[in-house]
């Protein structure tokens, strides 16, 4: 005989737990289904270990989708400053960063254990591991076979996240049951990922590896199929193999293959005018000016690019050269090859396609009963926190409208 129950939740991370906890509240019988050993393993690596768990400034303008509408309604009704308040109700430390990113002080594991606990209340049933086998519905019910035995459910949600970080558990179970019920996807790939470059045409960047600096980094024209333009002034970090950071994280998101970036080296400061106004002033070398903003060995390869020489006299240069210099630090516009994939992706972008789903409740709008939430959805949260929020705004939503 199959277990009853009302709710089946399936993928025990961040929004499968809320939103099972927020269904057993409401006095609904609840099973957390997932196929791992350990317990959300994204949100215990999240963060340094210390798990960014919201971002207090969070808006959907902080989130993409090819229907970027569709998630105002559950972030208005589920709030960073609602999940702080259940923080603040387990009593766990936590401080804001940057930009309005909330860190535990101490350790991610104080969430899960918050989440574990907010499930407890309710009662909710855990199977973990469990493999699932099946998953068909007849008549009202759903009926879920399981290498641990039957389950029948009148709601099942799909908390199974996207492909990012397979050695963790990633899968892409959300979607095989989404096609199994006729939903449209939007295409996958990953985002928050380092973009890298083929190696002949990175070859004369690869000492740079380990400079980091804050840049402003944008790309896109928000013209055609897909394209979105970006902006984001954050910190870049040079690695081997290209570049990283969270101003590059940011931006691969927005990022189309094929399409330059466009890098300010010095956002503060207009170069090429600075350069010029100083020619009949100074007779610094170039080098010694343009080291006192940017480090030694950037500035080398910078100069050497243009044809410079670092002991070149400023006063001795023509406008046009100093304008071309600027211009390659001011607007370093470079074509990514690729990007460093899942392996290292934070998120998925892409997913069920949510004009399939209710933005109200999560559920799918010709499949009664079923719901998708998280980041099997296609919706993306920038770096920062937002995609937990929406992580918990999603469970919220379905947790708060299953029957």
């Amino acid at each position: 005989m199959a277990k009853q129950y009302d709710v089946a939740v399936i993928g025990a991370g961040a929004a499968g737990m809320m939103c099972a906890a927020v269904a057993a509240a409401r006095g609904k019988r609840v099973v957390l289904i997932d196929h791992a050993e350990k317990l959300a393993e994204k949100i215990r690596i999240s963060g340094g270990g210390r798990c960014n768990f919201t971002n207090i400034n969070t808006t959907p303008a902080n989130f993409l989708s090819q229907n970027p509408h569709f998630c105002k309604s559950a972030l208005s009704r589920y709030t960073p400053q609602d999940f702080l308040a259940l923080v603040k109700k387990h009593r766990i430390s936590h401080q804001e960063k940057h930009r309005g990113q909330l860190f535990c002080k101490d350790s991610a594991e104080q969430i899960i254990a918050m989440l574990k606990a907010e499930c407890a209340d309710g009662d909710v049933t855990w199977r973990m591991p469990c493999k699932i086998e099946a998953l068909e519905q007849f008549d009202d019910n759903f009926l879920i076979s399981t290498d641990t035995g039957d389950i029948e459910a009148t709601s099942v949600v799909i908390a199974t996240g996207g492909l990012s970080i397979p050695k963790i558990g990633a899968t892409d179970f959300g979607y095989r049951i989404a096609e199994q019920f006729g939903l449209k996807i939007v295409e996958t790939r990953p985002g928050l990922v380092p973009l890298t470059f083929d190696g002949p045409s990175w070859e004369a960047f690869a000492p740079l590896a380990g400079i980091a600096l804050e840049v402003e980094v944008e790309t896109g024209t928000g013209k055609g199929k897909g394209a979105v333009k970006g902006k984001f002034r954050e910190d870049l970090l040079f690695t081997h193999r290209g570049l990283s950071g969270p101003a590059i994280l940011q931006i691969s998101s927005y990022w189309q293959p094929g399409t330059p970036i466009v890098v300010n080296l010095l956002p503060e400061l207009d170069v090429a005018d600075e350069l010029i106004s100083t020619k009949g002033t100074q007779k610094k070398q170039l080098g010694n000016v343009v080291g006192q903003w940017l480090p030694a060995r950037l500035v080398e390869r910078l100069l050497q690019a243009q044809g410079l020489a670092p002991d070149a006299r400023i006063a001795d240069l023509p406008d046009a050269k100093l304008r071309a210099l600027g211009d390659a630090i001011n607007r370093w516009a470079i074509v990514p090859t690729g990007s460093e994939g899942y392996r290292k992706a934070e998120v998925t972008l892409g997913g069920v396609d949510t004009r399939e789903l209710s933005q109200q409740s999560m559920m799918v709008t010709k499949v009664p009963g079923l719901y998708f939430i998280g980041e099997a959805i296609d919706v993306t949260g920038w770096l920062g926190g937002y995609n937990f929020q929406w992580a918990w705004a999603s469970g919220f939503a379905a947790g708060s409208s299953v029957a």
